[in-house]
């Protein structure tokens, strides 16, 4: 490709730091191997063939998915052993079969008897082969089975006697660790985590089932787990870009913040002491997560930092956000309009990488100012 700068693109730009998301996705493949588990992305964040081949476990162990698109995407770039780890509607088996048909192990999810009855119908009905796990409850409440509930065991059973249907095991996220505001506690729901999966796992042994993988994760959970002894597999999927929520609970610092926004200011109001930028909500997000964090730590919509770095400049911050247009303002030194003219570009932090990413169809993949390459993203259902 043609010699370009961040300077030659046209904003706002989702932007990706090389040397960073390396870094990243090297720590965290590390981090599973000093535990003890297999890693299994989850890629429902970079959404990204490119980010894939960075994560060795990606192809040697398996990945994690969110919406039937993604599988397809991955299984057609190589993948060929994709967990769906989301309570999957009959509607949608069809796509899934036809995946397993073309190679793929996919493993399916369900919460519910009428769930795992229906899938076991279509398998019958259509000679489609699946792996089903069984989604664990351990403490969000969001979705999945308590531990302790008989219906695990009664649902492992049914699954395993099942034509067409190998049961695969038991998985959770508890993803109630966003709550947490000290390390403490961090660990205390990670040790739950774990427990659950783990304790779900032994009750169906102990009735005589086979329980191969027992997966647990969410990138703080995988940061704070003191061990997963029991444990078959971490999922994490934030770790490979991390964001100013992963930097503000300590799942990350700042400067690991491999994704970023460039844009470009289009405005100054020296009356509201504001720089107005062409990335608002749909740039950005309307993510405010980093709100619940308290005052000191809200970041608005995003930190601001020099389009030539990421390094965010004290006080700036993206305060508020409209359709496509981003308010810029300090929250100390006021901002020097001649020093930042109509067409000065700049990048945006992001609060939720995901939520950010997902407005575009592709990265800008940066290294020292220059852009090296360019990597495509799937979107959709």
């Amino acid at each position: 490709m043609a010699s370009r700068t961040v300077f030659d693109l046209d904003t706002p730009a989702l932007l990706v730091d090389l040397a960073r998301v390396r870094a990243n996705c090297d720590r965290v493949e590390m981090r599973c191997r000093d535990l003890g588990v297999r890693f299994r992305p989850h890629l429902k964040t970079a959404k990204s063939i490119d980010v894939a081949r960075l994560l060795p476990s990606a192809f040697d162990h398996g990945i994690t998915v969110s919406t039937v698109k993604e599988a397809e995407y991955f299984a057609g770039e190589g993948g060929s052993d994709i967990l769906y780890a989301v309570t999957v509607p009959p509607d949608k088996l069809p796509r899934l079969a036809a995946l397993t048909r073309g190679g793929a192990r996919v493993r399916l999810a369900v919460d519910a008897a009428d769930a795992a009855d229906a899938m076991t119908a279509y398998v019958s009905e259509s000679g489609a082969e699946f792996d089903v796990v069984i989604e664990i409850d351990s403490g969000e409440h969001r979705s999945g089975i308590a531990p302790d509930d008989a219906r695990v065991v009664d649902m492992a059973r049914g699954l395993h006697a099942a034509d067409g249907i190998r049961f695969g095991g038991v998985y959770t996220h508890a993803g109630h660790v966003y709550e947490c505001r000290t390390t403490e506690e961090a660990r205390h729901v990670a040790a739950a985590e774990r427990a659950a999966a783990v304790g779900a796992a032994t009750r169906i042994r102990d009735a005589g089932i086979p329980c191969e993988m027992v997966s647990v994760g969410s990138t703080p959970t995988l940061i704070r787990a003191e061990h997963l002894d029991g444990v078959t597999e971490a999922r994490a999927g934030v770790c490979v870009f991390q964001d100013l929520f992963q930097a503000g609970i300590g799942s990350c610092e700042i400067d690991d913040i491999a994704l970023s926004v460039l844009t470009t200011v289009i405005g100054h109001q020296p009356s509201t002491g504001t720089l107005l930028v062409d990335a608002g909500g749909l740039a950005l997000s309307k993510d405010r997560s980093t709100a619940a964090l308290g005052p000191d730590a809200d970041c608005g919509y995003g930190l601001v930092a020099p389009a030539s770095a990421t390094d965010p400049i004290p006080g700036w911050r993206v305060a508020d956000a409209y359709q496509e247009h981003g308010l810029v303002r300090s929250t100390s030194d006021p901002i020097d309009f001649d020093s930042y003219p109509i067409g000065t570009r700049l990048r945006v932090l992001p609060n939720h990488a995901c939520m950010t990413a997902a407005q575009y169809d592709g990265y800008h993949v940066v290294e020292s100012g220059r852009v090296v390459d360019e990597w495509a993203r799937i979107n959709g259902w």
